[in-house]
């Protein structure tokens, strides 16, 4: 028997630092999850600094300074959540890294909000309550105080549950909910609050299916082609001429509509215009990317690739034009209500507000979006470039569908609905598709491949394209923003009166 070779023992001093070291990494594992939040409340204490120096020798400067922190702890809200849905399907189909993605959202929400943001927002939501049914000024400012607070507050759990949810009926449900605990019930007009409650399931179904339907063309005429290359060189200008046109109507409505006054019908000429002009530019474009490609899914999705990024950019611009409303419109309600003692349905915007809210939504992005960007982009179904890009086309096309037909409809739910309706197609596509088994069977012939084996149920429901677990909490997340956005808000309202009033 050969000698035992003697077992290295670490002296104690190196056992000490390793203990130390590991000692260290978890700290610093841990401090890394609290400085998203340390930065967030820097942010908010010098958005208040910021409102106390230029409202200091003005009459209610303690309300201003209060609005300012809460108006930016909701602008960062929005950022968190409202904003993933933007580029959360480009991240997802790998058409961009999260760093780009990320950098692209705040140039362009930033942008948005500052250039179209508009210098006059609506304060009531949409006129849901009636500003003359107030009692007085005082009343009014704790209202407001109590629906951008209530609002903030839902959203932030939504977020932290992991459901993008609308940030638009969060304020709606926040108004709703201190406007009756301030003036009543025959404060608020039900008819505007049907159609909000309408637009539940308007946005999202209207969402899936145009982007179902976008998806179902891409399969026939081009996924499941025996030239896929020659289809993709027909059709995919066609779709970038789409895309475009939708987007510049969707901009002249939700964005440069801000600016000058541009009618439904202006707005639809010139996206057609411009649809065409880059329907022309992109036919040479997409035959000098396809020369060489393989004829195969992967090729395509390289095709689709940049037309994604600029979807992303065009969305997250007119995103940030339209929707820092829901937090620059409340606080710039209380900061003419406080300054001026009166209260007023439209209201213009102060720069410093319009700051505060710009910086809030990119801060929030940067801070706790990547987490919501990978649920919308990648767990609730599996998106590649093709069906990121029908999302993002959805989210266009089904604003203005909308807008056409007066309907409201909120952003978040048309683009995750646009999400679940891929999904949904998929499965049933998957099952049902003659052009798709014919396709499959060629393709089993020519290359020899051996048939699967039939599924059973159970192995078929453990096999879904689309989550159902995200798909229910998300759905019931929907359902109750606008009464727990309002229960909470006519909590708060209640308190703060008791303290205040």
């Amino acid at each position: 028997m050969g000698k035992q070779k003697p077992k290295l023992v670490k002296p104690t001093l190196d056992k000490d630092l390793d203990k130390i070291a590991h000692v260290e990494e978890a700290a610093q594992h841990v401090s890394r999850g609290f400085a998203p939040l340390g930065i967030a409340l820097i942010f908010m204490v010098l958005a208040t600094v910021f409102a106390g120096a230029l409202a200091m020798d003005r009459p209610g400067a303690w309300i201003i300074v209060a609005a300012a922190a809460i108006g930016a702890y909701m602008a960062m809200n929005i950022g968190a959540n409202d904003v993933t849905n933007n580029v959360g399907p480009a991240v997802g189909s790998r058409a961009m890294t999260m760093g780009v993605a990320l950098a692209i959202a705040v140039v362009f929400e930033t942008a948005g909000a500052l250039i179209a943001g508009g210098d006059v927002v609506s304060t009531i939501s949409r006129g849901i309550v009636d500003p003359g049914k107030m009692p007085s000024a005082d009343v009014f400012i704790w209202a407001m105080m109590a629906s951008l607070l209530s609002s903030a507050l839902w959203v932030n759990l939504a977020t932290w549950i992991g459901a993008p949810v609308s940030t638009t009926h969060a304020v709606v449900g926040g108004v709703l909910g201190a406007g009756v605990a301030a003036a009543g019930m025959s404060a608020v007009d039900w008819g505007v609050m049907g159609g909000i409650a309408a637009s539940w399931v308007i946005s999202p179904v209207l969402g899936g299916v145009i982007a179902a339907l976008f998806l179902a063309f891409i399969k026939e005429f081009i996924i499941y082609r025996e030239d896929k290359i020659s289809a993709a060189q027909r059709w995919v200008p066609v779709l970038i001429g789409i895309m475009t046109g939708s987007f510049i109507a969707y901009l002249a409505l939700k964005g440069l509509n801000k600016l000058i006054s541009i009618s439904l019908l202006q707005a639809c000429l010139i996206g057609l215009a411009f649809g065409f002009l880059s329907w022309w530019l992109s036919v040479p474009l997409i035959r000098r990317q396809s020369r060489g490609l393989e004829n195969r899914n992967q090729s395509l999705r390289k095709l689709f690739q940049l037309p994604l990024i600029f979807s992303a950019a065009l969305l997250s611009f007119a995103h940030g034009a339209n929707d820092v409303a829901n937090a620059i419109g409340p606080l710039s309600a209380i900061v003419h209500a406080a300054q001026d003692s009166e209260i007023s349905g439209q209201v213009t915007v102060p720069f410093w507000v319009m700051v505060i809210g710009a910086a809030g939504i990119s801060l929030g992005l940067l801070l706790f979006g990547p987490r919501l960007i990978r649920l919308v982009g990648e767990q609730i179904t599996k998106l590649n470039p093709m069906r990121a890009f029908c999302v993002s086309l959805s989210a266009a096309i089904t604003v203005i569908v909308a807008s056409a037909l007066g309907l409201p409809v909120s952003s978040t739910h048309i683009a995750v609905g646009a999400v679940f309706g891929v999904g949904f197609f998929r499965e049933w596509y998957t099952r049902n598709s003659k052009r798709r088994m014919e396709y499959m069977r060629n393709k089993a012939e020519r290359f020899v491949i051996e048939p699967k084996p039939e599924r059973n149920p159970e192995e078929i429901r453990r096999r879904y394209l689309v989550r159902r677990s995200h798909f229910m909490t998300i759905v019931a997340a929907w359902i109750i923003t606008v009464p727990a956005s309002a229960a909470l808000a006519a909590m708060l309202y209640w308190v703060m009166s008791l303290i205040a009033l």
